[in-house]
């Protein structure tokens, strides 16, 4: 069966997910996500992306990422940190072949709709999976970014984020309390199935924006009416 085209679209933030191969667990222990986190902090700077929220599992990434007004740089990105990564990984553990699974997926966000949504998902991970209680007290994520608990002056905030409160000890405290408060339902299916398939994470008036800016048809659509902004 052929593979679906990616839709990768300069100017809109991209929910990303990378797995291992076969589901092998990538990150063994702090050095590796060390190394990891490095070589995107390197290669987001070198490619002009910007990184929202990113969140490392033992197996799998979770990002969400910005393209530069050139939209291949994306999938430049992704191949230059998941190729240290296996060489990185294979020299430590004297073997050859692949990390990852062969092919990343990934789905624009409607920014205003889902952006903050998306991050929510991304940093939440930890929780969903019973690894911590709560996302601050997961170390691999950018949630402590978010809140002022951890120092990463190399992740970009996102406009939506930013867009919270005017200081930043009350845009902490509000997103804080935002990603603590109650999920609206359907919303991480939403997200899921979006990402899965490699769609757009929006609602149909956001895939007709996409339509008209690639000229082209979007198969996947009926992800719902636009989630309301955080007051």
């Amino acid at each position: 069966m052929p593979r679906t085209a990616r839709i990768v679209i300069s100017g809109y933030p991209h929910h990303i997910i990378q797995r291992g191969h076969n589901r092998q667990v990538v990150f063994a222990c702090d050095e590796d996500y060390l190394h990891y986190l490095d070589n995107l902090r390197e290669w987001k700077e070198k490619l002009e992306c910007k990184v929202y929220a990113y969140c490392l599992m033992t197996n799998h990434v979770h990002l969400v990422i910005e393209p530069s007004e050139d939209e291949r740089r994306l999938a430049q990105l992704m191949k230059r940190i998941a190729g240290r990564q296996t060489r990185y990984v294979n020299k430590l553990e004297k073997r050859t072949g692949s990390l990852w699974e062969g092919r990343y997926k990934s789905s624009p966000i409607s920014t205003n709709e889902y952006l903050l949504a998306c991050c929510r998902y991304v940093e939440l991970n930890p929780v969903r999976a019973g690894i911590v209680g709560e996302p601050g007290g997961y170390r691999w994520s950018s949630y402590g970014r978010k809140i002022g608990s951890q120092n990463e002056d190399w992740l970009d905030f996102d406009p939506c984020y930013l867009g919270l409160a005017g200081s930043a000890k009350k845009r902490a405290d509000k997103y804080r309390d935002w990603v603590a408060g109650t999920i609206p339902e359907g919303e991480w299916e939403l997200i899921r199935q979006s990402l899965q398939r490699g769609q757009l994470t929006g609602s149909n008036r956001f895939v007709d924006e996409i339509e008209q800016k690639i000229e082209k048809r979007v198969e996947f659509r009926g992800q719902g009416r636009p989630r309301k902004a955080v007051k």
